[in-house]
């Protein structure tokens, strides 16, 4: 996804979705003090769209906050379907 695409994207959930999803997930970075300057925070994606809309946030977040903090990204193979990148060695080996 271009640089363009993602900044409309973070647009969209600061002001479209200002109520419904902004509002409260900043409330609740506020109230439980979830992050401090200096944290650093990995998002585990698996593609679906609560973690993705998560991530689109922290990003959002990370941009405007005036509290410095580090983002990551990680994937996780649940291990349901094969996977064609890694095969786990079987209990034999």
């Amino acid at each position: 996804m271009s640089e363009a695409r993602h900044t409309a994207a973070e647009h969209s959930i600061i002001t479209t979705y200002r109520k419904p999803i902004w509002r409260n997930f900043i409330s609740a970075i506020k109230t439980y003090q979830l992050i401090s300057a200096g944290d650093r925070i990995a998002v585990c994606m698996s593609g679906g769209k609560d973690s993705l809309l998560l991530a689109a946030c922290l990003r959002a977040l990370q941009r405007h906050s005036e509290v410095p903090f580090e983002l990551c990204y990680l994937t996780m193979d649940t291990g349901y379907t094969p996977s064609p990148l890694y095969t786990s060695p079987s209990p034999r080996d």
